[in-house]
């Protein structure tokens, strides 16, 4: 059983399997492992669970009812990106090699061993929740030559140095490595910071931009991030 998937989302694994006693057995060894199974006898059957359930993984026979597990395998790999494990009587290699080729993450004949099978899954999951985790984290971490911000636990390091920012002085480094070729106006910055409309208070924007820049600095006293565009704004220096 995987330890670090949240009991609280528990995995959710969708088994597709015509044959009752194979479904039923696969369905006890995915509970024995602790994780929830959901049912499906015929390739349609899983289609309008794949639709109304999001899954951490498939378990999927080749020769279905309704639609097949290539069709069904084709249709997944359309729109979802969970661990897809092909149980198939079908030993032959050019069989294996088509399914892994339509995006099958691992094939295993019938008939199979359970512990095989057992570790094959938790293999899988493990996989699918580190590869979730990193694109999870790259999606809420922006970098810019030695600074990296963190937009979710609000971290922001420079130089290795953790950097204490306030709120405001947070979303004003936010912006800029966002938009990195950007040139930011002093108009551009006080809309977008403080949500009002822009009367020509220099000063406040000043004063944020230099306790800014000074802490940044502070940590790497030989690097410049924030340059001055004379007579438009602010923007990252290259």
């Amino acid at each position: 059983m995987l330890d670090n998937i949240n009991s609280i989302n528990k995995v959710k694994i969708l088994v597709v399997e015509d044959d009752n006693d194979i479904n039923n057995m696969l369905t006890n060894l995915v509970r024995r492992n602790g994780y929830e199974a959901i049912q499906a006898y015929s390739g349609t059957e899983a289609a309008l669970h794949l639709k109304s359930t999001e899954f951490n993984l498939v378990l999927l026979d080749i020769m279905i009812p309704g639609m097949d597990g290539k069709e069904l395998l084709t249709r997944i790999r359309k729109t979802m990106d969970m661990p897809v494990i092909v149980i198939s009587a079908r030993i032959d290699k050019t069989d294996k090699i088509e399914m892994l080729n339509m995006g099958a993450d691992d094939y295993i004949t019938k008939p199979f061993d359970i512990d095989e099978l057992s570790a094959r899954i938790n293999s899988n999951l493990r996989r699918y929740s580190k590869d979730n985790s990193m694109a999870s984290e790259s999606r809420n971490s922006l970098s810019f030559k030695d600074i990296t911000l963190n937009k979710e636990t609000k971290e922001v390091l420079v130089n290795g140095n953790g950097v204490n920012l306030t709120a405001r002085e947070f979303i004003i480094l936010e912006l800029f490595l966002s938009n990195p070729k950007k040139v930011f106006s002093k108009a551009n910055l006080f809309e977008s910071v403080w949500g009002e409309e822009y009367m020509g208070d220099d000063n406040t924007v000043n004063v944020h931009m230099s306790n800014l820049r000074g802490k940044l600095q502070k940590c790497n006293k030989e690097e410049e991030y924030i340059e001055t565009i004379w007579g438009m704004g602010y923007k990252l220096k290259p």
